[in-house]
């Protein structure tokens, strides 16, 4: 399973490795783009569609594992794969954990290699999901009152309105009519709605 214009980012110092993986990705039906070190991707590179990396190890000046860290200190996120000849095993745990999709090791098969990129690509499909909805949520709670906002996190901890009233020192009908309108900006059906919706912008109940 592939995205329309995602594109395979290759990083890598070694001309003939860009050469043979950017013609093997291109067969793929995929779209490719090169580069002979971090540097000039980090340079090049405005990653403002999906896409996935590929990424040597190691290379003169900033290697793979240090991009990787750039990345995920400046919060970019973009799917990588590591493709090394020279991995070891604590370098390639290090690598996972900083969320590496895969560690694969040169020469690695043609069928290894588009495995990895699909994983790849379809974690990207899942992050660009829960961001686009975490962004949909978030604008319908900007739409709130702050007074709405303090509503809505009483209503997810499970608080009536009565309860909420005495919360906040107002009555009973005014939380209600607060409430209303909290509901209808968040387009929530149910409480447990409101709460699923609270949780993917981190909203927290009211203590």
């Amino acid at each position: 399973m592939t995205i329309p214009d995602a594109t395979i980012y290759v990083v890598d110092d070694d001309n003939s490795v860009r050469r043979g993986l950017s013609r093997l990705i291109r067969s793929n039906d995929r779209t490719v783009e090169t580069f002979g070190s971090a540097e000039e991707f980090l340079r090049e590179v405005t990653l403002s569609h999906p896409g996935c990396l590929i990424l040597d190890l190691h290379m003169p000046g900033l290697n793979g594992i240090q991009l990787q860290e750039l990345l995920v200190k400046n919060n970019v996120q973009i799917p990588i794969i590591f493709l090394t000849a020279n991995g070891d095993v604590p370098v390639a745990v290090d690598a996972m954990r900083a969320g590496a999709v895969d560690f694969l090791m040169k020469p690695v098969t043609e069928e290894e290699l588009f495995t990895a990129i699909d994983r790849a690509i379809s974690l990207e499909m899942e992050y660009m999901r829960r961001t686009r909805e975490r962004d949909e949520v978030q604008a319908r709670v900007d739409t709130l009152t702050d007074r709405e906002r303090e509503v809505m996190a009483h209503v997810i901890a499970g608080l009536l309105n009565k309860q909420i009233g005495e919360r906040l020192g107002t009555t009973e009908k005014t939380v209600k009519v607060h409430r209303g309108r909290m509901i209808k900006k968040m387009r929530a059906d149910s409480v447990a709605d409101l709460v699923r919706l609270a949780d993917k912008v981190g909203i927290h109940p009211a203590e």
